[in-house]
């Protein structure tokens, strides 16, 4: 059962999805899991080192023998979630050779990632206006490279001449990546509403399968 959001757009951590990667393992992949599910939840203002330790048992200078701060660890958790984000996303699309098709399923996966409960991924992109500008600026690069897979697929996809490429691309990832802040589970699935979304983005008599 999908948990609603709380009053500030949060959902509760029963079934939060953590961080995996081979680049690292034992003592220092189980901070980074705690850390990332407490960003997801609480965001970056609201989770302090003190709040890591104590989730995985460790206080003090015990805990900085793993990391460097926290700035430092919310970095590197963004960084990992937005490129499984992206390998999905390019995983989704792979056998497809329509751009129509393409772009519509790398839509319905982000709608899906964006809007499941247990994704770690939209929240810690989501917070990234109420983060400090030099945090910020760390993290750009990596977001830059998020949405150039979307600036390729919409560059693919047949548009009236007079249509902003880049103006319709920051469109669509608006309004795939603040879906969170209204969808209730009920009448439509994360996919459904992903697919609505493309009708609103796809031009009337476009044929899907069509190039």
């Amino acid at each position: 059962m999908t948990r609603e959001p709380d009053k500030t757009g949060r959902r509760g951590n029963a079934h939060r999805q953590v961080v995996a990667t081979d680049e690292v393992s034992g003592r220092t992949l189980d901070i980074l899991n705690a850390a990332a599910a407490l960003f997801a939840e609480r965001g970056y203002h609201g989770t302090s080192i003190r709040d890591i330790g104590e989730r995985v048992g460790l206080l003090g200078g015990s805990l900085y023998h793993h990391i460097k701060s926290k700035e430092s660890l919310f970095v590197k958790i963004h960084n990992i979630a937005l490129q499984n984000a992206a390998d999905k996303i390019e995983a989704a699309i792979a056998d497809l050779a329509s751009p129509w098709e393409r772009l519509e399923r790398a839509s319905v996966t982000l709608a899906e990632l964006q809007l499941d409960p247990a994704s770690i991924t939209m929240p810690l992109m989501n917070d990234f206006h109420q983060l400090p500008p030099e945090l910020q600026a760390q993290l750009i690069e990596t977001r830059d490279n998020f949405e150039a897979l979307f600036d390729r697929l919409v560059r693919d996809v047949p548009l009236d001449k007079g249509i902003d490429r880049k103006i319709y691309r920051i469109c669509l990832l608006t309004q795939l990546n603040s879906l969170c802040n209204w969808y209730r589970p009920g009448k439509y699935t994360p996919a459904q509403i992903g697919r609505e979304v493309m009708k609103i983005f796809k031009p009337s008599g476009t044929n899907p399968r069509g190039c």
